[in-house]
């Protein structure tokens, strides 16, 4: 029977590689995703606090309890996810579900009507999480149940990813476009090409991927006590070790991500050669996906992820040696920085497959979907405690954005930046090191949830003939089968 599972025509046919044109209609969703969430990071307080004249704490407040709302909607949206099945299959209708709901809250953010009050954004910032959070979540299970093979996942995750570092760069550029044109409110425009860039996008990509991508069958959620539910996710030592790292990477990267233009700005004096370093570091996180690919292959997952974090802890401190305005330099040491900056989030993705086919073993449930909620949400946690704690340095050190500071102080400013992100990503390294997939545990697992496949539909089918017998004695006795 293990023999059978392991090795059937199902299961030779699931492990089978995809395709590139599969992986690149997959994949595409993912730019207008990342296309919006960029802007919400960098753009669009900014925009509200100041040419909307609605103030940095009203902002500030509203963005906070938004990203908390996001927070809470994730495992839910998660469960749901999991839970509502329709012909179409387990995640594909959720995603097309998603699409009106972002493209009515991204045309009422990004190209607001005049005059805007507190309520208008944190009402429709509530509307666009919700339908942002059902797309991610949706789609990110979607890819770990698209191949049950341990290093298909990654090249799923990869495609992924390398599609949300390029709707990242594309938005990037588009401010540089619309100065070009000289527009009276340039910071009105430059918001409302993004929307616009994600409203033609969005529609376009998801209609492709629903369309071209088929999903694998999974098997019927099987009712588990609550009980017994939570006690298999707090005993999970594969999920810990995922989200424990996962949460600190999220520090790690909120850290660096809401002092960047401070770092650049000020301490580097680089002013408008901070976009071009951004570019540089993304365009090097997309051109090295193939060579962590490789080293996921050779190495293992986990330790790929390992290897990726103590990288990161050797680059960043070259940050303290890039002297003052010196643009190539800097654009040396970032470029540098960015080879590893995609191997950690799509990694994590892959891996959390492989936790969610060792919990389907452990407790026959397939939480797929609550199990990426949770990853998403301990990244969100840890971003928003990043700029509580990045903030709260800079202002421990006395540092003034755009204003007068020491040298002293603009130091302190680099060591903030650097140390902190170093320490925690030799935390995230022990953490991964120690996780207990590997790629034969994961076959492990799959085999045995093959064996249960198997099991089921000569169960059914044997429940199948003998209600037919029962339904129909005479036309069983007619054909010399006995009816009991």
């Amino acid at each position: 029977m293990k023999d059978a599972a392991a090795t059937g025509p199902d299961a030779r046919e699931a492990r089978r590689p995809l395709s590139r044109w599969t992986l690149f209609a997959f994949a595409l969703p993912a730019a207008p995703i990342s296309a919006m969430g960029l802007p919400l990071a960098v753009h669009l307080p900014p925009f509200y606090a100041g040419t909307l004249g609605l103030g940095l704490a009203v902002v500030g407040t509203i963005f906070m309890f938004a990203r908390f709302w996001d927070v809470f909607t994730d495992p839910v949206l998660g469960i749901v996810s999991d839970k509502y099945e329709t012909r179409f299959g387990r995640r594909r209708h959720w995603i097309v579900i998603a699409v009106p709901i972002m493209m009515l809250s991204v045309y009422m953010i990004f190209m607001p009507p005049g005059e805007v009050s507190a309520l208008y954004l944190i009402g429709w910032l509530f509307v666009l999480y919700v339908g942002w959070t059902l797309l991610t979540i949706s789609h990110m299970s979607w890819g770990a149940e698209l191949t049950p093979d341990y290093h298909e996942r990654s090249r799923v995750q990869g495609a992924r990813e390398v599609a949300l570092i390029l709707g990242m760069v594309l938005v990037l550029t588009l401010p540089i476009l619309i100065e070009m044109t000289a527009p009276e409110d340039p910071a009105s425009a430059r918001v409302a090409s993004m929307g616009w860039f994600v409203l033609i996008l969005l529609p376009i990509a998801v209609g492709l991927a629903v369309w071209k991508v088929p999903e694998r069958p999974t098997p019927p959620p099987v009712h588990v006590p609550m009980r017994e539910a939570i006690g298999a996710l707090v005993s999970s030592k594969p999920l810990q070790n995922v989200l424990a790292a996962d949460l600190i990477s999220g520090i790690s990267g909120g850290l660096v991500a809401s002092m960047f233009i401070f770092l650049a700005e000020d301490a580097l004096q680089l002013h408008r050669y901070s976009s071009l370093m951004l570019l540089g570091y993304f365009i090097s996180g997309v051109s090295f996906i193939p060579v962590m690919l490789w080293l996921s292959r050779r190495f293992g997952k986990h330790r790929t992820a390992a290897y990726s974090a103590l990288f990161n802890a050797a680059s960043v401190p070259l940050i303290l040696l890039v002297p003052v305005g010196n643009a190539w330099a800097a654009m040396a040491v970032w470029i540098l920085c960015g080879v590893n900056m995609a191997a950690g989030p799509f990694l994590f993705r892959s891996i959390m497959a492989d936790v969610a086919d060792h919990d389907t073993v452990r407790t026959g449930q397939q939480r797929t979907g609550l199990f990426y909620s949770m990853l998403t949400m301990t990244n969100k946690i840890g971003v928003a405690v990043a700029i509580f704690g990045a903030y709260t340095m800079l202002d421990m050190i006395g540092f003034v954005p755009r204003g007068e500071n020491s040298q002293a102080v603009l130091d302190a400013l680099r060591a903030v930046y650097v140390w902190p992100a170093c320490i925690i990503s030799i935390g995230v390294a022990a953490i991964l090191w120690f996780y207990p997939i590997d790629e034969n545990k994961q076959r492990e697992n799959r085999e045995i949830l093959e064996r249960r496949g198997l099991e089921r539909i000569e169960i059914e089918a044997a429940a199948t003939a003998i209600a037919a017998r029962t339904a129909h004695p005479s036309d069983a006795q007619s054909s010399g089968v006995p009816a009991d």
